[in-house]
C-alpha cells in the first residue's frame, strides 16, 4: 500500500492521447431530435389506430390455449416453470397489446393473470381452471369487440375474476410462493 501523501502529486510520465472514434450511427441518423410535427403525427397514429386487434389477439389467445391444454395433459411431469411460462408469455402480450388497440379492459384482465401466474407454485388441475376463466373472459372481451374499459359490466368482470383468485388462494395457500396468502395484492 502507498502510504507517500505526494505520490498522488506527481507528473505523469508520459502523455496520454486521447482517441474519440467516429459514432457511425449518430452521423446516420443526424442531431437534433423529432421535430413537434412528426410527434404530433405519430401521435395522432396511435390515437386513431383502425388496425383491428382481433387477429392479433386471436393468435394470443389461442396461444394461451395451448398453454393450458399443454399443462393440462402433462400435469406431473415437473417441469411447472415451463407450464408457468407457457401460460404467461401470451398473457404478457395481451397485456401489453390491449391499450394499444383501445381495449384497456383486456390489458386489466391480463395482468391479472399475469398477477397470478406469477405468484402461483403449484400447477393443478385447480389451478388450469383459474387461467381458463380468464381465458374465457378475455375470449368475450375481444370476440364482443368491448373497448374502453367495459364500464360497469367491465368492474363486474374484474372483481369475479379478483374474487375467484382470492378464494383459489384461501382454499389452496400452499399453491401460492411462500405458503401463505398475501392479501396485500390485487387480489
Amino acid at each position: 500500500m502507498i502510504s507517500d501523501p505526494d505520490h498522488y502529486k506527481q507528473k505523469p510520465r508520459r502523455k496520454a492521447e486521447y482517441i474519440k472514434p467516429p459514432n457511425l450511427l449518430k452521423a446516420k441518423v443526424g442531431s437534433g431530435g423529432l421535430s413537434d410535427n412528426i410527434l404530433a403525427k405519430a401521435q395522432a397514429l396511435l390515437e386513431n389506430n383502425s388496425v383491428d386487434f382481433q387477429p392479433l389477439a386471436e393468435l394470443y389467445l389461442n396461444s394461451l390455449f395451448s398453454g393450458i391444454e399443454r399443462t393440462r395433459k402433462d400435469l406431473k411431469n415437473g417441469e411447472t416453470e415451463f407450464q408457468i411460462a407457457s401460460m404467461l408469455y401470451p398473457a404478457m402480450q395481451l397485456k401489453a397489446n390491449g391499450g394499444m388497440f383501445h381495449y384497456p379492459l383486456v390489458t386489466t384482465i391480463a395482468d391479472r393473470l399475469v398477477q397470478f401466474l406469477e405468484v402461483i407454485e403449484l400447477v393443478d388441475d385447480n389451478a388450469i381452471e383459474i387461467v381458463l376463466a380468464f381465458h374465457t373472459t378475455l375470449r368475450a372481451v375481444i370476440m364482443g369487440k368491448i373497448q374502453g374499459d367495459g364500464g360497469t359490466h367491465g368492474a363486474d368482470l374484474i372483481a369475479a375474476l379478483d374474487q375467484a383468485c382470492m378464494r383459489f388462494f384461501e382454499r389452496y395457500p400452499d399453491h401460492k410462493v411462500g405458503g401463505q396468502p398475501d392479501h396485500s395484492s390485487s387480489f
